[in-house]
């Protein structure tokens, strides 16, 4: 439970949930409405009832009951009604929510308490389907429709797609799943080559919707698996036209189709479209194309019947295919100059010509041939010039009026263009004038002679090009009435390029537009850069600068500039160059080495010192002895025995003392009566002690003794004479050794104590 009032303190609230939770406060009151789902802005009505007997803490007093939608209030009226009852009544003339809740709310002690609620959904009655269409898929035969969902209707809609006239002689169909426009009714229900009708319903609670009704066959709506071409050839050579053969797709072979032709060469705009093609025929021919060029080819079909509802098909895999080649047709445009040559009577001649349109070259042009007579039954005239070229200088004798210019390609020669060099002066053309005709072109214009011409021919020259080297800057005009011609000058704007860039920043450079390509006077140039981060910025540049430095860019950023040049009708944007900032400066990338390296020397030189430097090592790393490779620690023997240990006393360094030595008369090789008599000693133990409770052994001695080691034949200090110890300087607390060879013989040496701490137990010799 939840209390509807806000700043009730912790401990009224917890008392009124426990008094009207815990005492079935919510069996105490109902809420009725008129009706759960309502219009959207119609009118709600709702009323609710509280039985004070069963609300626990609301036995006394007066009930009060506020209504809340959502979490705004609103005010109902309140009457007393039967069996002691409290009855509100609330309308809402206008209900504006889509989807809200309605709280019955009772008071005490200040706060609201929720004790009934009511939902309450509005919306529109369904929208209408639309665009109803189906389709028969041939791989299972299911028939798949699919259609668009009317407005949104705010509220939960059924939608299901109904049929009749199927097997089953029923309203059968298919119910979309997961909210989509589409399902497929299955093949069981369908009636093939039978009209069935099909419609959309869409339900809520507030009404129903249907869509258009279509009657349809499902097999009208079939959509077939495109044909396959599979030859294409021309028939018979040296025509314009070519024969196409294709197969059908699996499962259609026995249905009557009509199908499409389309095609269309890689520089037409369009596909050209050829219709009314039988299905069954596998062949068609069709005429009117170009000679030696590549077409592409594609086709379709579907089912040949009446209804307008049928399918096409997918455009079959494209096609290639090259028509054959022929002789070039049709006479070259020419144009020519000439002047005497220096020595021997010759001319120089300059002729220009216009390579033919596609439908005249009739292939690929491999060359052009120039010849001073015209080809004749086997015999082939003197050739002055071969090339592939469409311009051709050379030499003929000074009387030659004619020469004849033909094009060729691998079917054959077109025939000869006769060039007639002879000029005929005349008077000029009057009133030549030139306007712009656009961005990129010029209109030309001119007064008509007196006399009748045969053509016109138009020249002209860039400003930047040096005279007599442009060999397309003409054409001829065939329509002897024409005063004007429409020539083409292209325009573009400057290129950008990077000379230097840094962390923060870069210079720019481009090169000035030629004059032709200026459509104007250049007044300005403006450069424009801006990154991800950055807004664009910009800065306009003198037109006597070719170049300019972006200052001011931050290091490791891409940034894309372009520079847009400027007339007085407006200006053109070149390409963008993009560009990456460094992220350090070239010193700054030298500092950092020259440090690394630094540092690099310096530790190689110490590293060398370390490893040389013997002192060095001593004080930084001296030698420490290792206690187990000590003499004392190679006799330790295998087994330890349990016994007693000694606990060591610390003192003061000092010689050591003998306090027990037993001296065994015998003879070398012969065992002592004691020692034969006497049961072999265990090993005992030589321990020092670290603490007060834990001893750590130190050294052990055997008691069979040592074979081959021999002891001074003096007692007393002079068995210490040829000994030296290493270790603490304590009793017993480090390495003894002998220092000299002691004699052969010498007296068997039963115990000895050194320093109070020690023992050695019935050693005995050879």
């Amino acid at each position: 439970m939840a209390g509807c009032g806000a700043g009730t303190p912790f401990l009224l609230q917890l008392s009124l949930f426990l008094l009207l939770h815990l005492g079935g406060t919510l069996g105490c009151a109902s809420v009725t409405v008129g009706s759960p789902i309502v219009p959207l802005g119609s009118a709600v009505t709702a009323s609710c009832t509280v039985q004070r007997e069963l609300c626990r803490g609301l036995e006394q007093g007066k009930v009060r009951i506020r209504w809340m939608l959502d979490n705004k209030l609103v005010t109902g009226s309140q009457r007393q009604g039967p069996g002691g009852t409290e009855v509100s009544n609330l309308t809402l003339p206008r209900f504006n929510h889509t989807q809200a809740r309605l709280w019955c709310c009772v008071e005490w002690n200040g706060t609201k308490q929720r004790v009934g609620m009511a939902e309450i959904r509005a919306g529109y009655p369904p929208a209408k389907p639309l665009n109803l269409s189906c389709v028969l898929n041939l791989s299972d035969y299911g028939l798949t429709c699919q259609w668009e969902q009317g407005t949104d209707s705010h509220l939960p809609t059924s939608i299901v797609l109904k049929c009749t006239g199927s097997r089953a002689q029923e309203v059968t169909g298919c119910t979309p799943q997961g909210g989509h426009s589409h399902c497929t009714v299955p093949r069981r229900l369908l009636q093939l080559y039978r009209q069935m009708e099909i419609w959309v319903s869409a339900t809520n609670a507030l009404g129903t919707a249907e869509s258009e009704h279509l009657c349809i066959d499902p097999m009208d709506v079939a959509k077939l698996d495109p044909p396959t071409l599979q030859s294409i050839q021309s028939i018979p050579f040296q025509t314009d036209c070519i024969t196409l053969a294709w197969d059908l797709a699996w499962g259609t072979q026995h249905m009557e189709l009509q199908c499409e032709l389309r095609y269309r060469a890689p520089e037409d705009p369009a596909w050209a479209l050829v219709t009314g093609i039988s299905g069954r025929a596998s062949t068609t021919q069709r005429c009117g194309f170009l000679f030696g060029t590549q077409y592409h080819f594609q086709m379709r079909c579907r089912r040949n019947s009446a209804s307008a509802l049928a399918h096409w098909s997918e455009w079959s895999p494209c096609r290639s295919y090259t028509t054959h080649e022929k002789a070039p047709t049709g006479k070259l445009d020419a144009w020519w100059g000439a002047e005497p040559a220096g020595t021997g009577g010759r001319l120089e001649v300059q002729l220009r010509w216009k390579a033919p349109q596609q439908q005249e070259a009739n292939g690929r042009v491999l060359g052009y041939r120039v010849t001073l007579s015209p080809r004749r039954r086997g015999r082939d005239p003197p050739t002055v010039c071969n090339t592939t070229h469409t311009q051709c200088n050379f030499s003929v004798p000074a009387g030659t009026r004619r020469v004849y210019l033909s094009a060729y390609n691998t079917a054959g020669e077109s025939a000869p263009t006769e060039v007639i060099l002879l000029e005929r002066k005349g008077q000029p053309v009057a009133g030549l004038q030139a306007v712009p005709g656009g961005e990129h072109s010029l209109w030309v214009h001119w007064e008509a002679p007196l006399v009748p011409v045969t053509a016109y021919v138009l020249e002209w020259q860039r400003v930047t090009v040096e005279p007599g080297h442009c060999s397309a800057c003409w054409q001829m005009e065939h329509d002897r009435a024409a005063t004007t011609a429409l020539i083409q000058a292209p325009s573009h704007a400057p290129k950008l390029h990077l000379k230097r860039i840094s962390k923060s920043e870069a210079e720019l450079y481009w090169e000035s537009l030629p004059v032709d390509m200026q459509n104007g006077f250049i007044t300005s140039y403006t450069i424009f850069w801006a990154s991800r981060i950055t807004d664009l910025a910009s800065a306009t540049v003198n037109t006597s600068l070719s170049s300019f430095v972006i200052r001011g860019l931050k290091p490791s950023t891409l940034y894309k500039v372009h520079i847009m040049a400027s007339t007085a009708a407006g200006g053109t944007n070149s390409t963008s160059l993009t560009l990456v900032t460094k992220v350090l400066d070239d010193t700054e990338i030298q500092f950092l080495f020259l440090t690394l390296g630094l540092v690099f020397v310096v530790l190689m030189v110490l590293l060398i010192c370390f490893q040389k430097n013997e002192r060095m090592k001593e004080q930084l790393w001296p030698s420490v002895p290792d206690p187990a490779n000590s003499s004392l620690g190679k006799w330790v023997p295998a087994a330890v025995p349990q016994e007693p240990l000694q606990v060591l006393v610390s003192r003061e360094p000092g010689p050591a003392g003998i306090s027990t030595v037993t001296v065994l008369e015998g003879e070398p090789g012969k065992e002592h009566p004691a020692l034969a008599a006497a049961p072999p000693a265990l090993p005992r133990s030589y321990v020092r002690q670290e603490g007060p409770e834990e001893p750590v052994q130190y050294a052990r001695v055997g008691a069979a003794g040592y074979r081959g080691q021999r002891l001074l034949p003096e007692p007393g200090p002079w068995f210490y004479e040829n000994l030296r110890g290493r270790g603490d300087g304590g009793g017993g607390a480090g390495d003894w050794e002998f220092l000299e060879e002691p004699p052969a013989t010498f007296p068997l040496l039963q115990g000895l104590r050194i320093g109070g701490a020690e023992e050695l137990h019935e050693c005995r010799a050879d």
